[in-house]
């Protein structure tokens, strides 16, 4: 297993150790001791899955008070996965990056507690899971506009399909700071 660091500090892409023959293939998917010596400490509680059509884009999405880690994989698909540093007072705040995550390289990305999330599917289907550091609490649920134009995403599509409710966040400049995590998050 192989740690790749991304443009920001604490976001991480995981590259399994994959053994193919002519079956099909067998891999380790999460080993919380392998990921803890890579530095991925966070507990993980609850497991998410969703089906995505080309085009479609999640996000962006946060929980706070209660933050959540996320450790993100495709197991159908290619999907363009997006982390971007939402902490108060992170000398890396507005900032974004990206990886592309596929069921053929099996890649995962470790976003950690304090970071907005978001994906955008780029093939027919995609099959998205995720394993979270907290439960998911409908009035922690908030969000940033996917488009936000002063975090300048370089979203690799013009007119994605998008919820209304996602379609309706504000742009990261416009959310109250106690609606922030800060830095750094306990």
């Amino acid at each position: 297993m192989q740690r790749l660091d991304t443009s920001l500090p604490g976001v991480w892409e995981i590259r399994p150790n994959i053994l193919r023959d002519p079956r099909g293939f067998f891999m380790e998917t999460y080993h919380q001791g392998k990921f803890a010596a890579l530095g991925v400490t966070d507990t993980f509680v609850q497991d998410n899955h969703s089906s995505s059509s080309k085009g479609t884009l999640r996000g962006l999405h946060y929980q706070w008070p209660h933050a959540q880690a996320k450790l993100c994989r495709v197991i159908e698909g290619e999907a363009w996965d997006v982390a971007v540093d939402i902490r108060a007072g992170s000398p890396n705040f507005g900032k974004w990056t990206a990886v592309t995550l596929s069921a053929e390289l099996q890649n995962q990305l470790y976003i950690p507690a304090g970071f907005a999330h978001g994906f955008l599917a780029l093939t027919e289907r995609v099959q998205f899971l995720y394993k979270c550091s907290d439960f998911y609490n409908a009035q922690d649920e908030h969000g940033i506009v996917w488009n936000d134009p002063g975090m300048g995403i370089a979203w690799p599509i013009a007119n994605p399909l998008v919820s209304d409710k996602d379609s309706k966040h504000p742009g990261l400049s416009a959310v109250p700071p106690e609606f922030l995590p800060q830095y750094p998050v306990k």
